[in-house]
């Protein structure tokens, strides 16, 4: 699933979950009680809930994050990298890195 797709339901997610909470009384709809009439609010599950729902979209951008940050790592060294670490070794000699390299030259 491309990240673009996840960004985007995620928000259409928070964008629903905000609208169900948006129901306010009206003038006159006054409940005269505490919390409208709901009772105490969410209590100790809607906080937990909120936690939960944190914990799970921080962990997820730390995996998404060192994903992208592994796969690059992966995909950084080109033939031209390694050849220059086998002469920084000593494993060839400066004549056959200049052949190879003008090999590896598009």
């Amino acid at each position: 699933m491309r990240l673009s797709t996840i960004f985007a339901v995620t928000a259409a997610l928070v964008a629903v979950a905000g609208t169900a909470w948006a129901d306010t009384p009206g003038p006159g709809d006054y409940y005269g009680h505490m919390m409208g009439g709901y009772g105490y609010g969410p209590g100790f599950f809607g906080v937990g809930m909120m936690i939960l729902v944190w914990a799970i979209l921080i962990g997820a951008a730390v995996l998404v994050a060192r994903w992208l940050m592994e796969r690059d790592r992966k995909h950084g060294n080109s033939a031209l990298d390694i050849l220059k670490e086998r002469l920084a070794r000593g494993e060839i000699d400066p004549a056959e890195y200049e052949a190879r390299r003008k090999a590896l030259e598009p």
